[in-house]
């Protein structure tokens, strides 16, 4: 057991902590704050979900967790080690790791490459074994994210989108990680086999002891399989807190819009429209808001909302939340919401 961390983060296999990375505009002029402060740390074991809008910052985290981007400020610590400190030899080794699962299964494969070449690439960068063990592992991976062995001789425009990504946890899973970041892994997927892929992903974790961050835009998903839920809005943590709680009882008015666009598998005539509409779009991370980021779009704000940025605090017993006026029991409406300035 861990001991928690004054500012809410503990010590993990992955720990985030004050993490800022910001983008120079096309221009040079301005700078894009991608992810402007953010702590929480995974723990061995879990899988930690991720959740927010397009341009919220998530990809961008995704990547950063697996060493694929630099923090501009702050830390990223793998199992309490910074990546960033370490000689290119051993950071070679050391991100092995650390590996990452895309979005789009299609452009992650070489059109060119069959298969098992594909599958077997990490080993023969690294050197591992010789080409008959490499084919030989390859193919029993395969076989183990439910291909057949016909399939590694075959090119990737002869599979279907839901074998190619198969193809990529195979060859994720060759160099036995310890964590795995799946950056929207089932979003290209047909609705029919997500819960196939979702079902292997469960089956891998027990077996392999694996860790995932699983980032997306849908809560269904994240809802299912997550142990704890990272709710993010333009570059800031919202709302942090067991799967369960975050699900249920939602402390961000952010969350609970999010948690309101779900579709209800019930007849018209049974929905109850629960549905909360958010004006306008997300702000720029160019510019974003003063105070609370979620501010311009928030159904309660408060003139306070404007002025004062909420402190990441503690609601509930490891459930964190940044609003001024979340309480244990949920976020606290306002009748007469007053609009702050833009």
């Amino acid at each position: 057991m861990t001991s928690p961390r004054r500012d809410g983060s503990e010590a993990g296999i992955l720990a985030v902590r004050d993490l800022r990375i910001l983008f120079p505009s096309r221009d040079g002029r301005d700078t894009v704050k991608a992810i402007d402060g953010m702590d929480f740390a995974v723990q061995a074991g879990e899988t930690f979900g991720v959740i927010g809008e397009s341009g919220s910052g998530k990809t961008t985290l995704g990547r950063a967790l697996v060493s694929l981007l630099r923090p501009t400020e702050g830390q990223i610590l793998h199992d309490g080690a910074d990546p960033e400190q370490l000689g290119t030899r051993a950071f070679r080794q050391h991100r092995r790791d650390y590996q990452i699962i895309f979005q789009d299964p299609n452009a992650a494969l070489n059109p060119r490459m069959t298969i098992i070449d594909s599958v077997v690439e990490p080993l023969e960068i690294l050197r591992e074994g010789d080409a008959n063990s490499r084919r030989r592992r390859g193919i029993a991976m395969l076989e183990r994210v439910g291909l057949s062995a016909e399939a590694a001789d075959r090119y990737p425009h002869q599979l279907s989108g839901g074998q190619k990504q198969r193809v990529n946890i195979a060859r994720v899973l060759m160099l036995r990680p310890k964590v795995i970041v799946c950056d929207e892994v089932v979003a290209a997927l047909d609705v029919s086999i997500r819960g196939d892929v979702l079902n292997l992903f469960a089956d891998l974790q027990r077996e392999f002891g694996l860790t995932y961050v699983f980032i997306t835009h849908d809560i269904s998903v994240v809802s299912h399989i997550s142990d704890r839920i990272a709710v993010t809005y333009l570059g800031k943590l919202m709302e942090l807190g067991p799967a369960e709680d975050v699900i249920e009882r939602p402390l961000h008015p952010y969350t609970r819009a999010l948690l309101s666009a779900e579709p209800i598998p019930l007849p018209s005539h049974l929905r109850v429209d629960r549905r909360i509409i958010l004006e306008g779009e997300i702000p720029s991370p160019v510019a974003p808001p003063s105070g609370c980021r979620f501010r311009t779009r928030c159904p309660s704000v408060q003139p306070r909302c404007a002025k004062e940025m909420p402190a990441w605090r503690e609601v509930r017993p490891c459930h964190r939340v940044a609003c001024h006026f979340a309480t244990a029991d949920g976020p606290q409406p306002n009748n007469q919401p007053a609009q702050a300035a833009s």
